[in-house]
């Protein structure tokens, strides 16, 4: 038995090296999320949008599970 293997988390570090919580979004919807974004506010870089998310989450108590990801758009375009 390889009891490490049953007790370990998988995380994911991008190709442009923002780490990206297991936790935080369903990967594919935060790459839609973040593709989204990018499209409607080219002025700004990728990073400054995945800050923005995390800005919103930290301003939600830390989660974004239960809202919708029109709203998480919405929402982060604000901060943005």
């Amino acid at each position: 038995e390889n009891s490490l293997q049953k007790t370990s988390t998988c995380s994911s570090v991008k190709s442009s090296g923002i780490f990206v919580s297991p936790y935080a979004l369903n990967l594919s919807s935060f790459t839609k999320l973040i593709k989204r974004l990018q499209e409607r506010h080219p002025e700004f870089s990728k990073q400054e949008i995945v800050e923005a998310v995390q800005e919103l989450r930290k301003t939600n108590k830390g989660v974004l599970s239960g809202l919708a990801i029109s709203s998480i758009e919405e929402k982060t375009s604000a901060i943005l």
